[in-house]
């Protein structure tokens, strides 16, 4: 098991608090199956809803729900193309911790 990085000297306490709030706020989002498998799909580019609703198989009232929590936790945006609605990634963080996560738990 790899040894968790200690803080560098000086940070301070309140700095320490915020990020751990912040990450929390991430990984709250991500421990929904649904939600992870429509991040995992979006870290491959941008997808139409309809797109998405294919490709993880989840039907259009829950992906709906699905996408507003991760908007409203700012993890994705939109883009808007005629009646099309289209999602990415915002925040490049959740790349970077879904990478982490596709090395440990997914088949190689």
């Amino acid at each position: 098991m790899a040894a968790v990085k200690k803080p560098p000297p000086g940070i301070s306490m309140d700095l320490m608090r915020s990020a751990a709030f912040e990450a929390t706020g991430m990984l709250r989002a991500l421990a929904n199956p649904d939600r992870l498998l429509l991040l995992c799909q979006l870290s491959q580019g941008e997808l139409s809803v309809s797109e998405l609703e294919a490709q993880v198989g989840v039907r259009q009232p829950t992906l709906s729900q699905q996408l507003g929590v991760l908007r409203t936790e700012e993890l994705v945006e939109t883009r808007r193309d005629g009646k099309q609605i289209y999602y990415r990634i915002k925040d490049p963080k959740v790349l970077s911790l879904l990478g982490s996560l596709y090395s440990l738990y997914c088949p190689k």
